[in-house]
């Protein structure tokens, strides 16, 4: 299967849904940008609409989703949660990607630094 998305969108971060379902990010310098959501069978949709610049991203075990992104004019960490409402969950200006880790915290990645954070959340394993 294919997906078709506008020509201009190129893009960089990409995340499973235990469903299938690929989420991908696009990130320019605009404030309000989507994360798209491509099915299994091609079909595109908005996921959310919203952030700043969203980037890295990873899934925990109850369907939330977690996106180095700005939120209001706040960097950082932000939890979107399955019926869609966003939370700014740790601030961070330089932060670009994370993922849990099978030791129950998270990596946080800034352009020149990985930090091992404790967030109390425990990730979606991959496997």
């Amino acid at each position: 299967m294919y997906a078709t998305l506008e020509p201009s969108v190129a893009f960089y971060h990409l995340c499973f849904r235990a469903d299938g379902t690929l989420l991908v990010t696009a990130p320019t310098t605009s404030s309000h940008q989507p994360i798209y959501a491509i099915a299994p069978d091609g079909s595109t949709s908005l996921f959310y609409r919203g952030l700043g610049r969203p980037q890295g991203m990873a899934f925990d075990v109850d369907g939330n989703l977690y996106v180095a992104a700005s939120l209001h004019g706040d960097r950082g960490i932000v939890r979107i949660t399955p019926e869609g409402s966003a939370e700014l969950v740790v601030a961070g200006n330089d932060l670009v990607g994370l993922c849990f880790l099978d030791d129950g915290c998270c990596a946080l990645a800034t352009h020149s630094t990985i930090f091992h954070a404790d967030l109390g959340v425990e990730g979606r394993p991959l496997l």
